[in-house]
């Protein structure tokens, strides 16, 4: 190495140690360039201090971690003798952000969503998230079909370094599907298939359902659906090789391609247990719907496995495991199917919570349960508590969960998760009749008074008919062990004339009180007595047949003592149509006591039955049945406690309360001009779909039904009234009506309409095709 080279060299190791060797002890530390970043936000992010040395190092470690911070552009060190300054350029602050063009996904959805990844107002702005941001709605979008979706930015520069956002979206048109295609299906044909799938081919019904919209989950969904088909049905080797989606050149249309492998059918050859069950070998067998010889089922085995796991829960074992498992003979086509049963290990209820009810007294949701706390957790006996929950009527939603206590292997916890629901309505019933005219009702219920679980109802109905005001009460709970109590006070005036029926008014006031004891858990018995004055003004020369014979029979002013015994059953798991399985059916009697002016009887059967057709889809039968008569001193049912039928409720698209026989007038030119009189036997029944209605987010909120409806009223003993008027029993009598209706869960109240046809009619029947009802809630 020559001279120069070696003094080059020289020279430039004592610049390399001089460059390394700048140390400094720092005495003070100043920012510049702040605006809204405060300076706390810096020190904070500081690993030096003053007093500590710092050297070149050093400062590259502090420029990275504040750039980290995401707030700068730029970021400058230096030194002023022993002062640390730190210069930075800030960010600009988002001063307003604008989403344009975004109808599918609402615009609160996509500001919380930028706003979650640190993109808001007020917020420094970072162009990589918004980057990314436009990346994550692209996405959104293909996943709702939307392949033509676009996201435009444009980023305005405003004084005092601050930026307009406004982000441009071009949702474009949801792709439909053009063609669903299965290959290598042999045992079943393609329409058979298709029906599985949610997705559908675009047809005329398409813009209802909105079936025809691709959609990954969807597809996904009916993939799952057509491998459960297949297993279901022995089909044990059933794959799925691949499944192709494609887009047309305009992405407009999308193709959906599925290759499946049918296999063979498989029977169950042999049947074992495993694992430590803690039940006998017979018992578990006989929860065990698959049977050997079979073909081999999923869902059965499925079925069977929960059966078992809920009788071990049954038996405090909350968290056992039952798993099937098959062993498949490719040659022979048959498996074996093992139940490997975990119980794991007892548990007993510490504590059962109530969440969610803010007016309901924790007393009256506790008195519902049947699983105890300190007793063995039961699995039916958790669901038995949840189900009375629900059929009490005061919570739109419960749900239950059992979670173990933390720490403890043979302890849960039971929670009972409830929505509350209006309790309380002001109801009010419109309508228009030509007999009645205008009619208005009016009552004030509360099913939960002040969260006690009391019912209390008082009820005014006023039109040109009738003015009827009552008064109940009931306690569920009157003792401890489920006796409930009620009384009843009405004052009552039926003006007839004015409804174009007869010439007659009758005035009553009244009292009743009853009881109601259980005899099982889904089984009670009631009794109960009353008591009504009536008095009948038969004012005028308007009379009828019926009318004139009973009162020269029995008089105008009558004091009727009653008694009451009825028995009923349920195991519905909701309250009145909001039930979607289970079956009710009450019987009750009226008989009047001798002590009374009135002998009489009357028998009536209630019956009602829910199944769950589909998830969203419940059939609902309804049938009643009413027989009244005289006894005694007293030839006939009084006719103004007769039956009637027609409208709401009844059979509807006719009129209310006017099916039936009808009684003829006295008065010289008015034989033509019959009315409906009722009857002493009632026939009605209703089968009718229910269904929430379609594309609402909340789907409890509407629900429709498609009905038939028959019915009518009956007279065992017309007397001398004209054979044109009085049906007798016939079951070719009944009077039909086929609709649709709904029925509205406003935060007003229930409001209900109907559209029924009705036929088989008489040519004295009056047909009312639309009906409405409305109520409110507080």
């Amino acid at each position: 190495m020559s001279m120069k080279s070696l003094f080059l060299f020289l020279c430039l190791l004592v610049v390399s140690l001089n460059v390394r060797a700048e140390i400094f002890q720092i005495e003070d530390i100043r920012v510049d360039g702040l605006e809204r970043v405060s300076s706390g936000t810096i020190f904070s992010s500081l690993t030096v201090s003053v007093g500590d040395t710092i050297d070149s190092e050093n400062i590259r470690n502090l420029t990275r971690d504040l750039f980290r911070l995401g707030f700068f552009d730029d970021i400058k060190i230096s030194r002023d003798d022993g002062v640390l300054i730190i210069s930075v350029s800030e960010r600009p602050a988002v001063a307003k952000l604008i989403i344009e063009g975004n109808t599918a996904i609402p615009e609160e959805t996509l500001i919380t969503s930028l706003s979650d990844a640190g993109l808001a107002e007020g917020q420094i702005f970072r162009q990589a998230i918004l980057e990314g941001m436009s990346q994550e709605l692209e996405r959104q979008y293909v996943k709702q079909g939307r392949y033509g979706a676009g996201i435009d930015i444009d980023v305005e520069e405003l004084p005092q370094n601050r930026v307009v956002v406004t982000i441009k979206i071009d949702e474009g048109d949801v792709a439909a599907i053009s063609g669903i295609n299965i290959v290598g299906n042999k045992d079943f044909d393609d329409d058979t298939l298709k029906i599985l799938f949610e997705l559908k081919k675009s047809n005329l019904l398409s813009f209802i359902a909105q079936d025809d919209k691709y959609n990954r989950e969807k597809l996904t969904g009916d993939i799952e659906r057509l491998e459960s088909w297949y297993l279901n049905r022995g089909y044990l080797d059933f794959s799925i090789q691949s499944t192709q989606v494609t887009i047309s050149p305009n992405r407009k249309s999308v193709f959906i391609t599925i290759n499946i492998n049918e296999g063979s059918i498989y029977t169950v050859s042999e049947i074992l247990l495993a694992g430590n069950p803690t039940i006998s070998e017979d018992e578990i067998r006989e929860l065990i719907i698959q049977k050997k010889g079979e073909t081999f089922s999923q869902v059965i085995m499925t079925r069977s496995a929960e059966r078992i796991s809920a009788r071990l829960g049954n038996d405090g074992y909350a968290f056992a495991e039952v798993k099937g498992v098959t062993q498949m003979d490719e040659k022979a086509k048959t498996t074996q199917l093992t139940f490997y049963i975990d119980p794991g290990t007892r548990a007993y209820v510490r504590r059962i919570e109530f969440r969610g009810n803010t007016k309901t007294m924790d007393e009256v949701l506790r008195r519902e349960m049947r699983q105890i706390e300190g007793a063995t957790a039961s699995s039916e006996k958790i669901a038995w508590s949840k189900n009375r929950l629900q059929r009490i009527g005061f919570f739109k939603s419960v749900e239950s969960e059992t979670r173990p206590v933390p720490g403890v292997s043979d302890q849960v916890d039971v929670f009972y998760t409830v929505e509350e629901q209006p309790s309380g309505t002001v109801g009010a019933s419109l309508g228009f009749a030509q007999t009645y005219g205008l009619t208005l009702g009016a009552n004030i219920a509360e099913s939960n008074f002040l969260g006690t679980g009391n019912r209390l109802k008082l009820g005014l109905s006023q039109n040109g008919f009738q003015t009827n005001l009552s008064l109940n009460y009931s306690d569920p709970y009157f003792t401890d062990d489920g006796v409930s109590a009620g009384f009843m006070v009405f004052a009552q005036k039926k003006d007839y004339d004015e409804g174009n029926i007869s010439s007659y008014t009758t005035e009553s006031q009244g009292a009743s009180t009853s009881f109601s004891y259980p005899i099982s858990e889904v089984q009670n018995i009631g009794f109960g007595l009353g008591y009504e004055n009536l008095e009948l003004d038969s004012g005028g020369s308007f009379k009828t047949r019926l009318m004139e014979k009973f009162l020269d029979e029995e008089g105008e002013d009558y004091h009727i003592f009653t008694s009451n015994l009825s028995w009923g059953v349920s195991t519905l798991n909701g309250a009145g149509l909001d039930a979607t399985r289970g079956q009710s059916h009450r019987i009750s009697a009226e008989l009047t006591l001798p002590a009374g002016d009135l002998n009489y009887y009357k028998f009536n059967y209630d019956g009602q039955f829910f199944h769950s057709l589909s998830r969203d889809l419940t059939l609902h039968l309804h049938s009643n049945f009413g027989y009244g008569d005289g006894y005694g001193n007293t030839e006939n049912l009084p006719f103004f406690k007769n039956f009637y039928s027609g409208g709401n409720g009844s059979v509807r698209g006719f009129e209310q309360n006017t099916l039936g026989p009808r009684d003829v007038p006295l008065t010289a030119g008015y034989e033509h001009e019959a009315e409906p009189f009722g009857g002493n036997v009632v026939m009605e029944g209703t089968a009718e779909v229910l269904f929430p209605m379609p594309f609402l987010k909340d789907k409890r909120l509407v629900q429709m039904t498609v009905f038939m409806d028959a019915g009518n009223v009956f007279s065992d003993d017309c007397g001398n009234t004209s054979e044109d008027f009085c049906q007798e029993p016939d079951l070719a009598d009944l009077r039909y009506s086929m609709g649709i209706g709904g029925t509205w869960k406003s935060s007003f109240g229930p409001i209900s309409v109907s559209f029924a046809v009705p036929f088989n009619t008489g040519k004295e029947d009056e047909k009312e095709t639309f009906q409405f009802n409305m109520g409110g809630g507080f």
